[in-house]
């Protein structure tokens, strides 16, 4: 895997790396990375806690928008959820950016686990990033 900004970023991301998360691949404004619900992400349902899931596919779209190079963040960001995340789940999740004008971008993040009809998905997330230091390239 070619390594670019988005790996150096994960790298130091302790959030992400101290819950498990793994990066996949993160390259052209997309992203993999996956994650194991634990015992300490169910909340008192028996699920996962939605504020986990936000995280997984958050850092994901993370992975996605810094794969280009300048620093970028997100802007805002929404997410729906699908089906409960289970304890033991491996959820995966898939960054893909849709869109980009001037400093701002548009990413849709599907968060899904394998199961042995196919794979299921558990969230859909959309982030909205903005640029915030150019590389001295592009400047």
């Amino acid at each position: 895997m070619a390594r670019n900004a988005a790996h150096t970023m994960f790298e130091t991301d302790q959030a992400s790396r101290a819950l498990g998360i793994e990066l996949v691949e993160a390259a052209d404004g997309r992203a993999v990375a996956t994650m194991v619900i634990t015992e300490s992400m169910v909340n008192g349902h028996d699920i996962a806690h939605g504020g986990y899931l936000f995280l997984l596919a958050d850092s994901t779209f993370a992975l996605a928008c810094n794969s280009h190079g300048p620093v970028t963040v997100a802007a805002g960001a929404e997410i729906s959820f699908v089906a409960a995340g289970r304890l033991g789940d491996r959820l995966i999740a898939t960054a893909a950016e849709r869109t980009t004008f001037g400093r701002n971008g548009i990413y849709d993040v599907t968060v899904h686990r394998e199961t042995p009809a196919g794979p299921e998905v558990v969230a859909e997330f959309r982030g909205r990033s903005r640029v915030i230091q150019q590389t001295r390239e592009a400047q």
